[in-house]
């Protein structure tokens, strides 16, 4: 369907920008994987490292080369920062709006990017890294919260998934950056890529500048009258009372909680505090984000000269951006809970294929030779097939589902927590990462591939459907599920016929 037809042409613009701008994170997700597999990169900053990878003993390990917590700071570090900030940021999102939050998160990531592409010494590197996190913890509080107030709920699962599709964009052009940058010359290509994400920072200033802000925000802090107009212009039509009405409702509802952390712990919000933490805590358990940072440096360790590991993260890439489509597309159609489920078992499915491929070449030493071209794109597209399972479901969905299902009293304070959530499991697994490598070889994947297994059998017995269900009815999806409705006691108002 057109977008068109999906958004009025009042608003068309103001949305497009905003969608154009949310690839910052995924650039940097795909910039720090590939510097950090940059000989001149690690020749100025890592020596040890350096070293290490150009070891040709045949007694070094190849799953080891890159074993060196220092250099994984240098990637974790950012996801330390964005869990601080989300906190914060949910505060911010509440009482200033949506926008300015986003505002804020663009400054500190343009500092951080400038920073980081003149750095001279590790602790600029690693001081960059963490106002990039400050950016990204601002920006993942926020926009998925602006995308689901301001899409139509028909259509709010594919426009959510713009957030994940520009990541994958943005995580795309990352990879062409880099194989494009490491080709200078003068052995300064890492500046480029690492200044390059100055870009998506200044995209995401100018848009926000441009962007109105929500009716639920606006509402939320006393101006009705704006909001009225706001929702006219979103919806591009004058019949919005009784939308108006409800959302009114909603935001008095959520003014009787005058503290949502602490109501967040209560037995009625105990599926959302779960599905809070649950989600994306499993998105990050999937493995796929040690695929997302350190691409290069495993198609590296695997055989893969530079430039070779450089081009296969780049064709993952793209296979991750061309399968979230798949996702925009049929979300709003069959539905979160099957395409979470079949993601998950591809997803398994190749990572046990991925586990015996490596396991039978590779063996405990790491240290296979010269990989046969054929073997070599075995594995390249066993791992593309594994990028596409998850970039169709727990990729975007792990967004989507979590800032649709909240209620408004509590919704800033549980995406905060979901953020939060996201951001310390990508910190912990990308410090320990190369850790896990060495110490667990092949096995690494037999260990991401149970979590899979653990994922699927908790979104069939506990998530609900959400497809289709207007975001100030959602309470109705746990009134009706047979194990969260012991939890959910409706309110006499909300038992009605849409229940």
């Amino acid at each position: 369907m057109p977008l068109e037809k999906i958004i009025p042409e009042s608003l068309l613009s103001e949305f497009l920008l905003l969608v154009s701008l949310l690839h910052l994170e995924g650039y940097d997700l795909g910039i720090s994987g590939g510097v950090t597999s940059m000989d001149p990169f690690l020749k100025k900053f890592f020596p040890e490292v350096y070293e290490k990878e150009h070891n040709e003993s045949p007694n070094q390990n190849q799953y080891c080369k890159f074993n060196s917590q220092v250099l994984t700071l240098f990637t974790s570090s950012l996801y330390l920062a964005a869990f601080v900030a989300s906190v914060g940021a949910s505060t911010a999102t509440r009482i200033f709006g949506r926008r300015l939050t986003m505002i804020s998160g663009g400054l500190l990531f343009l500092v951080g990017a400038g920073l980081n592409a003149f750095a001279e010494h590790v602790w600029m590197l690693i001081v960059g890294r963490m106002l990039l996190g400050f950016g990204v913890g601002c920006a993942n509080q926020s926009v998925p919260i602006y995308v689901s107030e301001v899409a139509p709920y028909k259509y709010r699962g594919a426009l959510n998934m713009m957030f994940q599709l520009l990541i994958t964009i943005g995580l795309f052009v990352a990879n062409v950056l880099n194989y494009l940058f490491n080709k200078m010359e003068n052995g300064e290509g890492w500046r480029y890529s690492l200044g390059c994400a100055a870009v998506p920072a200044i995209m995401i200033i100018l848009g926000a500048i441009f962007l109105p802000d929500t009716p639920n925000s606006l509402i939320e802090r006393g101006e009705e009258e704006e909001a009225k107009r706001q929702l006219i212009k979103i919806r591009g039509t004058t019949n919005v009372d009784e939308e108006l009405k409800d959302l009114i409702a909603a935001s008095e509802s959520s003014k009787a909680v005058k503290h949502p952390w602490a109501s967040l712990l209560t037995r009625a919000y105990r599926p959302h505090l779960t599905m809070a933490i649950a989600i994306p805590a499993f998105q990050q358990l999937t493995g796929m984000n040690v695929i997302t940072f350190y691409a290069p440096v495993l198609f590296k360790t695997i055989g893969f000269g530079a430039n070779a590991s450089l081009m296969s993260a780049m064709i993952t890439g793209g296979t991750n951006a061309a399968a979230t489509l798949v996702s925009i597309a049929t979300v709003d159609k069959f539905g979160r809970r099957t395409l979470f489920l079949q993601g998950g078992a591809q997803m398994f499915l190749c990572q046990m294929f991925i586990t015996a491929a490596i396991g039978y070449k590779f063996g405990l030493n790491g240290n296979p030779g010269v990989l046969p071209t054929w073997y070599a794109t075995a594995v390249v597209v066993a791992i593309c097939v594994y990028v596409a399972g998850f970039a169709w479901s727990w990729g975007p969905l792990g967004w989507l589902v979590p800032s649709e299902i909240f209620p408004l009293e509590v919704r800033s304070a549980a995406q905060s927590i979901n953020v939060s959530t996201n951001m310390i499991f990508t910190f912990s697994i990308s410090q320990i990462f190369t850790a896990m490598l060495c110490h667990m070889k092949f096995g690494l994947f037999i260990f991401f591939a149970f979590c899979v297994v653990v994922m699927n059998v908790f979104i069939y017995k506990f998530l609900p459907e959400t497809k289709g269900i207007p975001i100030e009815e959602m309470h109705c999806v746990w009134q009706n599920h047979p194990f969260w409705k012991k939890f959910v006691k409706p309110a006499k108002k909300q038992v009605d016929a849409n229940c």
